[in-house]
C-alpha cells in the first residue's frame, strides 16, 4: 500500500505520469448508469487444461479428458451459454477460434481485450505467454460486425509484456461503471501500477483490496470474488483480509447498493464469478453458472428478486474445471447503441 493510505485505498485518477500507449482520437460520450450491454463470445477450438496458467489459477483442475472430449464439450456448454443470452434479450457475437496456435484459453476473451461506451478498445497484456495469440483483429472485426460497434480509439497496453507488467483485462478489473470505479486484486496477472495507469486513461478511480484462496494464494483475477451490479454486488469477503472488509463494503454500497456477502465454498463453485447485463427495455440479466445458481442460498436469490434481476444459468463444468473460469470469464462487454438511458 502506498505510504499516507491506510488499509484499502491506492493513488487517486490524478495519479502522474504514464506509460505510452497507442491511443489516437477519441469522441468521449457520457456513460448513463443504466446501458444496454451485449457479449462477445469466442467459439473454442482447442480448449482444454493449460498447465502454464494452472501454477497461478488454484480454480483449475486436471480431469484427465481426452483432447478432443474436453474441446467438443467446451464448444458444447459455449453455445448453450450464448443461447441462454440470446433468450434473455442479450446480444452475442460469436467469433470462431482458429486451431492453430492451439489456444485452450480462447473461450475466455475478456482477459485480452475490452469495449468501452465512447468507442475504446483496450487491448492487455497477458502473463503467460501461451494466451498471446488469443489477441486477435479478427474478433474485434466479429463484434463491429455482428453487434454494430463504432471503435473510435484503441487503447494497445500489450508492450508492458515486454516490462514483466501485466493487467489481464476485466478478469483483472472489476467495473462500476455507474459510479466509475476499477477494482482490482494484486496478483501475478495484474499489476497495480498499471491498474493506476488504467484508471487515469479511462477516468476511472482504482480501488485496490487484497484476497486470498484458503492456501494464502494471492486470488488469481478479482472476477472470482467480485462481480458488481447496479442494484447488488457479490463480494467474496471471507478471503479480503479482515482490516479491509469493512472499507470495501462501504465502497461498494455507493448509491445504495446492496451487497451480498459470499462464503468461501460459494466463491469455489464461482458465485464470485457474475456478469450483469442489461437489455434493450432496461432489464437487468444476472449471467452466471449452474454451480455458482445451485450454490446461492435462499435468502441471496430473494435478493435478487427483490432488485428485480433475472437469473441466466447456463452449464458449464468442463470449462469451469478444466479451464478455472466460469461465465464471467466468457463474456466481453460490449455497450450497445441503443437501449434505455443510453445517451
Amino acid at each position: 500500500m502506498e505510504p499516507g493510505v491506510p488499509g484499502l485505498f491506492e493513488s487517486s485518477l490524478r495519479y502522474l505520469g504514464g506509460l505510452l500507449s497507442k491511443v489516437a482520437t477519441a469522441h468521449n460520450g457520457g456513460m448513463n448508469p443504466v446501458r444496454m450491454t451485449n457479449v462477445c463470445m469466442v467459439e473454442p477450438a482447442a480448449f482444454g487444461f493449460n498447465a502454464e496458467t494452472a501454477r497461478s489459477n488454484r480454480f483449475q483442475r486436471d480431469a484427465g479428458l481426452p483432447a478432443a472430449q474436453a474441446a467438443a464439450a467446451a464448444r458444447v456448454e459455449s453455445a448453450a451459454l450464448a443461447s441462454a443470452l440470446r433468450a434473455a434479450g442479450i446480444g452475442v457475437a460469436i467469433a470462431a477460434d482458429t486451431i492453430d496456435p492451439p489456444k485452450p484459453d480462447a473461450v475466455f476473451p475478456n482477459n485480452w481485450v475490452s469495449f468501452h461506451a465512447d468507442g475504446t478498445v483496450v487491448l492487455y497484456p497477458m502473463f503467460n505467454p501461451s494466451r498471446r495469440a488469443e489477441r486477435r483483429e479478427a474478433v474485434i472485426d466479429c463484434v463491429k460486425a455482428q453487434l454494430g460497434f463504432v471503435e473510435t480509439r484503441r487503447l494497445d497496453l500489450t508492450a508492458e509484456e515486454n516490462h514483466g507488467r501485466f493487467l489481464e483485462g476485466t478478469g483483472s478489473l472489476v467495473l462500476d461503471h455507474a459510479n466509475r470505479m476499477a477494482y482490482a486484486v494484486a496478483s501475478p496477472r495484474t499489476d497495480p501500477a498499471l491498474v493506476r495507469e488504467w484508471a487515469r486513461l479511462m477516468d476511472y478511480e482504482p480501488v485496490l483490496f487484497d484476497a486470498a484462496t484458503p492456501d494464502g494464494t494471492p486470488v488469481y483475477h478479482t472476477n472470482v470474488v467480485l462481480w458488481i451490479g447496479a442494484r447488488v454486488a457479490g463480494a467474496g469477503l471471507e478471503w479480503v483480509p479482515e482490516a479491509q472488509r469493512a472499507a470495501l463494503r462501504a465502497r461498494l454500497a455507493t448509491g445504495q447498493r446492496g451487497i451480498m456477502a459470499l462464503r468461501g465454498p460459494q466463491l469455489l463453485a464461482f458465485a464470485g464469478n457474475m456478469l450483469e447485463l442489461t437489455d434493450a427495455s432496461g432489464s437487468a440479466h444476472l449471467a452466471m453458472s449452474a454451480s455458482a445458481a445451485a450454490c446461492l442460498d435462499e435468502n441471496q436469490h430473494a435478493m435478487l428478486r427483490d432488485a428485480e434481476i433475472h437469473s441466466v444459468v447456463a452449464a458449464v463444468p468442463v470449462i469451469e474445471t478444466l479451464g478455472g473460469g466460469s461465465v464471467r470469464c466468457m463474456l466481453a462487454e460490449v455497450p450497445g447503441p441503443t437501449g434505455k438511458g443510453e445517451p
